[in-house]
């Protein structure tokens, strides 16, 4: 009973920490950044956008693609680009190529 009470505190707790996260509509997005968009990133589309508030600070996280490129892009509550994301880890990657030899039977 104890375990399950600390795991429940714990989830709680992980819950209020993270930041909010809401669904931005690309065509609700600042001029300033799709105008960086527009200009830094030539040939990218937008996906979509997340807005972001953590605590007091508000960011906008912005998925760019071009072709199977995909960037995430990150604004801040003006439009004024910060960075850009690094691939997270668990996103596939391709892998080696597969063998064009003929499979064998052993005997």
């Amino acid at each position: 009973m104890k375990k399950l009470f600390l795991v429940m505190v714990l989830v709680i707790g992980a819950l209020v920490v993270n930041a909010q996260r809401t669904p931005v509509k690309v065509a609700d997005l600042q001029k300033s950044i799709t105008d960086n968009i527009a200009k830094d990133y030539v040939g990218f589309m937008i996906k979509d956008a997340t807005k972001v508030a953590d605590k007091d600070v508000v960011t906008y996280e912005v998925v760019i693609t071009k072709g199977t490129m995909q960037d995430t892009l990150v604004y801040d509550s003006t439009g004024k680009f910060l960075k850009k994301m690094e691939a997270k880890a668990g996103i596939a990657k391709p892998g080696p190529k597969p063998s064009t030899k003929p499979l064998t039977k052993d005997k």
